[in-house]
């Protein structure tokens, strides 16, 4: 494409909303045209990102009401959504009205949980409400973009953080035949994954040199796992995942562990990884054991697995903000966009956070 697409971040206030910029001021494909918040409304971005100021210079926050016109009529959209769950499908359809109106070409990536179920009963299942916009649920598809061929739907609700640490450890290991379907899961998640808002599980003294699980063996990121490992791997697993908050802003650590079949081995197992990941250009399988500094802040994902005579678990890292949300989000506009998959995605990861 000879012109950068003009970019939009709803939600744009939020970490997530805030990593967007970030990437988005290094994509060669993607130029910054509005970025909505309804509180921020007129604010310079700089004042609630000052590590932006030097990229969003003089830019400030749209409110909901104008950004579209502040687009040329009939341009290309890249539209991204940081807002919460539950409020982000109704936001997401009162956007799509305005490209209409002004008839943008345009494609959305989610990265709430409210387009990544099939039908409304199921979000409404686990979230305990009504979808914000179910008639808008068979124009998106959803699932890490490493699991899914091309671009099956014109928007994409991305998976969760937690969803796609797991989701990348599980599928290949399903999918090679190696283990039993039961899944053993801990995941360790730094507090940015929480949100802005203090919560007092966020909270520093409290989260300061701590470490504790919660809503073990009932995270509502549960069912999504299991149905995305169902469509990836063709293997429905059982799941007992127990989440847990890290003493760390920043990454994900998740450890699947499964009963082995007879015969598995780990030298198997890191094949099947390998093999399945080949054409992944952001799945590393790593010797021993993954490590988050190796991949925070960055849109990459380690693996590294073993193996006893009984079981066989694979590890997984990632950063929670980048391939977790904003990275994965950034991934999959590229690909409905036909642009490299990998565009303003290389930068490593700093290593010493």
């Amino acid at each position: 494409m000879s012109d950068p697409l003009n970019a939009v971040v709803l939600g744009a206030t939020g970490y997530v909303g805030g990593e967007l910029l970030r990437l988005i001021a290094g994509h060669p494909g993607l130029a910054l045209a509005a970025a909505v918040s309804e509180s921020r409304a007129g604010d310079p971005i700089g004042d609630v990102f000052p590590h932006l100021r030097s990229a969003r210079g003089g830019q400030s926050f749209s409110a909901h009401a104008d950004w579209a016109e502040q687009i040329d009529r009939g341009a290309r959209v890249a539209l991204f959504s940081a807002a919460p769950h539950g409020a982000s499908a109704a936001i997401v359809q009162a956007a799509l009205d305005k490209a209409a109106a002004r008839d943008f070409d345009i494609h959305v990536v989610d990265a709430s949980a409210d387009f990544r179920y099939s039908n409304g009963d199921d979000y409404a299942a686990v979230y305990g409400a009504a979808h914000g916009a179910p008639e808008l649920l068979e124009q998106f598809a959803s699932g890490v973009p490493e699991h899914v061929e091309g671009a099956p739907a014109p928007h994409v609700g991305h998976p969760g953080c937690f969803a796609t640490a797991v989701l990348l450890a599980a599928v290949p290991l399903l999918k090679s035949g190696l283990s039993e379907p039961e899944l053993f899961v801990t995941g360790i998640t730094g507090s940015t994954g929480s949100g802005r808002s203090p919560q007092p599980g966020t909270h520093h003294p409290e989260r300061h040199s701590n470490l504790y699980a919660y809503k073990p063996l009932g995270h509502r990121h549960t069912p999504e796992i299991v149905r995305f490992s169902a469509a990836a791997s063709g293997v429905e697993p059982v799941l007992n995942f127990i989440p847990h908050s890290g003493p760390f802003a920043r990454g994900i650590y998740a450890t699947v562990q499964a009963k082995a079949k007879d015969g598995a081995t780990a030298d198997a197992l890191k094949q099947a990884l390998a093999e399945y990941y080949a054409d992944a250009p952001f799945v590393e399988v790593v010797d021993g054991t993954p490590r988050l500094k190796d991949v925070v802040a960055s849109n990459r994902c380690q693996l590294g697995c073993a193996a006893s005579e009984d079981a066989l678990v694979v590890m997984s890292a990632i950063d929670n903000l980048v391939k977790g949300a904003a990275g994965g989000a950034v991934q999959w506009m590229n690909r409905l966009w036909g642009l490299p998959e990998t565009e303003g995605l290389e930068s490593p990861a700093p290593a010493w956070t």
